[in-house]
Protein backbone atom coordinates (compact mmCIF):
# COMPACT_ATOMS: atom_id res chain seq x y z
CA UNK A 1 0.00 0.00 0.00
CA UNK A 2 0.76 3.62 -0.44
CA UNK A 3 1.93 5.48 2.60
CA UNK A 4 -1.06 7.51 1.54
CA UNK A 5 -3.75 4.74 2.03
CA UNK A 6 -3.55 4.95 5.69
CA UNK A 7 -5.19 7.27 8.12
CA UNK A 8 -4.53 7.18 11.86
CA UNK A 9 -7.19 4.94 12.82
CA UNK A 10 -6.43 2.50 10.06
CA UNK A 11 -2.78 2.12 10.80
CA UNK A 12 -3.43 2.20 14.29
CA UNK A 13 -5.94 -0.73 13.48
CA UNK A 14 -3.48 -2.52 11.17
CA UNK A 15 -0.01 -1.31 10.92
CA UNK A 16 1.74 -3.96 12.88
CA UNK A 17 1.09 -6.28 9.53
CA UNK A 18 2.97 -3.72 7.39
CA UNK A 19 6.41 -4.44 8.28
CA UNK A 20 7.93 -3.45 5.84
CA UNK A 21 8.73 0.32 4.03
CA UNK A 22 9.65 0.61 0.60
CA UNK A 23 11.42 3.52 -0.91
CA UNK A 24 11.82 4.20 -4.20
CA UNK A 25 14.63 6.02 -6.06
CA UNK A 26 14.15 7.54 -9.20
CA UNK A 27 17.68 8.76 -9.90
CA UNK A 28 16.77 11.76 -11.83
CA UNK A 29 19.33 14.02 -12.78
CA UNK A 30 17.69 17.64 -13.51
CA UNK A 31 18.85 17.25 -17.31
CA UNK A 32 16.48 15.03 -18.32
CA UNK A 33 13.43 16.36 -20.79
CA UNK A 34 10.25 16.33 -19.87
CA UNK A 35 10.03 13.12 -22.38
CA UNK A 36 12.68 11.49 -20.62
CA UNK A 37 11.73 12.18 -17.09
CA UNK A 38 8.49 10.59 -18.11
CA UNK A 39 9.94 7.57 -19.37
CA UNK A 40 11.91 7.22 -16.06
CA UNK A 41 9.19 7.71 -13.76
CA UNK A 42 7.34 4.63 -15.62
CA UNK A 43 9.72 2.58 -15.53
CA UNK A 44 9.66 2.82 -11.77
CA UNK A 45 6.13 2.66 -11.38
CA UNK A 46 6.31 -0.52 -13.46
CA UNK A 47 9.32 -1.55 -11.24
CA UNK A 48 7.59 -1.08 -8.29
CA UNK A 49 4.76 -2.95 -8.95
CA UNK A 50 6.74 -5.84 -9.08
CA UNK A 51 7.02 -5.08 -5.11
CA UNK A 52 3.46 -3.76 -4.25
CA UNK A 53 1.21 -6.06 -6.37
CA UNK A 54 2.21 -9.58 -4.79
CA UNK A 55 3.29 -8.44 -1.40
CA UNK A 56 0.20 -6.24 -0.93
CA UNK A 57 -1.24 -6.39 3.13
CA UNK A 58 2.80 -6.84 3.94
CA UNK A 59 4.39 -3.43 2.45
CA UNK A 60 4.04 0.07 2.27
CA UNK A 61 5.51 2.57 -0.41
CA UNK A 62 6.73 5.63 1.01
CA UNK A 63 7.18 8.90 -1.12
CA UNK A 64 10.24 8.57 -3.98
CA UNK A 65 13.02 10.18 -3.63
CA UNK A 66 13.57 11.60 -7.20
CA UNK A 67 16.60 13.44 -7.85
CA UNK A 68 20.26 11.94 -7.35
CA UNK A 69 23.41 13.67 -6.39
CA UNK A 70 26.27 14.63 -4.04
CA UNK A 71 24.71 12.58 -1.10
CA UNK A 72 22.12 10.73 -2.15
CA UNK A 73 23.05 7.48 -0.66
CA UNK A 74 23.93 9.18 2.40
CA UNK A 75 20.13 11.11 2.49
CA UNK A 76 18.59 7.24 1.47
CA UNK A 77 20.68 5.40 4.39
CA UNK A 78 19.08 8.43 7.05
CA UNK A 79 15.86 7.25 5.57
CA UNK A 80 16.08 3.49 5.91
CA UNK A 81 17.09 4.46 9.19
CA UNK A 82 14.12 6.39 10.30
CA UNK A 83 11.67 4.77 9.01
CA UNK A 84 12.62 1.87 10.78
CA UNK A 85 12.89 3.83 13.92
CA UNK A 86 9.15 4.16 13.57
CA UNK A 87 8.52 0.47 13.71
CA UNK A 88 9.13 -0.85 10.61
CA UNK A 89 11.18 -3.82 10.12
CA UNK A 90 12.84 -3.73 6.93
CA UNK A 91 13.39 -1.18 4.63
CA UNK A 92 13.92 -1.64 1.11
CA UNK A 93 15.35 0.94 -1.51
CA UNK A 94 14.25 0.52 -5.14
CA UNK A 95 15.43 1.97 -8.51
CA UNK A 96 14.53 1.55 -11.25
CA UNK A 97 16.62 3.91 -13.41
CA UNK A 98 19.77 4.26 -11.10
CA UNK A 99 22.44 1.76 -10.06
CA UNK A 100 23.17 2.13 -6.70
CA UNK A 101 25.93 0.85 -4.40
CA UNK A 102 24.83 -1.59 -2.34
CA UNK A 103 28.19 -1.25 -0.09
CA UNK A 104 27.10 1.97 0.76
CA UNK A 105 23.32 1.71 1.46
CA UNK A 106 23.86 0.17 4.93
CA UNK A 107 20.35 0.89 6.52
CA UNK A 108 18.57 -0.72 3.58
CA UNK A 109 17.99 -4.22 4.04
CA UNK A 110 17.75 -4.66 0.69
CA UNK A 111 18.52 -2.36 -2.36
CA UNK A 112 16.94 -3.43 -5.52
CA UNK A 113 18.38 -1.52 -8.82
CA UNK A 114 16.40 -2.66 -12.06
CA UNK A 115 19.78 -2.03 -14.33
CA UNK A 116 21.83 -4.63 -12.36
CA UNK A 117 18.79 -7.30 -12.46
CA UNK A 118 18.33 -7.27 -15.80
CA UNK A 119 22.30 -7.22 -16.45
CA UNK A 120 22.56 -10.09 -14.09
CA UNK A 121 19.78 -11.96 -13.71
CA UNK A 122 19.51 -15.15 -15.58
CA UNK A 123 15.61 -15.57 -14.17
CA UNK A 124 12.60 -12.65 -14.99
CA UNK A 125 12.93 -9.48 -13.19
CA UNK A 126 9.72 -10.21 -11.51
CA UNK A 127 10.82 -13.93 -10.21
CA UNK A 128 14.06 -12.33 -8.95
CA UNK A 129 12.62 -9.27 -6.63
CA UNK A 130 9.83 -11.78 -4.95
CA UNK A 131 12.59 -14.28 -4.49
CA UNK A 132 14.89 -11.66 -2.87
CA UNK A 133 11.71 -10.22 -1.09
CA UNK A 134 10.94 -13.47 0.48
CA UNK A 135 14.59 -14.54 1.17
CA UNK A 136 15.00 -11.09 3.16
CA UNK A 137 11.99 -11.75 5.61
CA UNK A 138 12.86 -15.63 5.88
CA UNK A 139 16.45 -14.09 7.23
CA UNK A 140 15.07 -12.05 9.71
CA UNK A 141 12.73 -14.81 11.44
Amino acid sequence: MKFSDFDRKTWETDGHYYDTCVIPYSGLQGTETPPETVYALERQRDFLDLVEKPFQGRIVTYPAVQYAGQGSTAMLNEVCRKVKSIGFQYAIVLSANEMLPAGEMVESDLTLCLPAIAADSEIPVSAYVRREIQALWERGK
